[in-house]
């Protein structure tokens, strides 16, 4: 299976802990005002469930989810999040 565009290829999969701080990390990012990995309309796809439950049918087709966390739990899912860890080896 290829990647999709723009995912980082990760050597190894990450524990729990690390895995948390990657997408905390990103999330402040984002929350800051960074460039987002994921396009509007694959937010919109891939919480459309959330979106019309919040906001009723018509209206989540133009709403985006805003919850920098969420997004940035996308991204690490879709391996879009440019941070690697390197363990500590000595």
């Amino acid at each position: 299976m290829t990647p999709p565009v723009g995912a980082i290829h990760r050597h190894r999969p990450y524990l729990g802990v690390v895995g948390a701080r990657i997408i905390g990390a990103r999330a402040l990012q984002i929350s800051m005002g960074a460039p987002l990995f994921v396009t509007e309309d694959e937010l919109r796809q891939h919480f459309s469930e959330e979106l019309v439950q919040l906001y009723g049918v018509e209206e989540a087709q133009w709403r985006v989810v805003l919850d920098p966390n969420k997004i940035a739990m996308l991204e690490y899912e879709q391996n879009r999040i440019p941070i690697d860890v390197e363990p500590h080896i000595e």
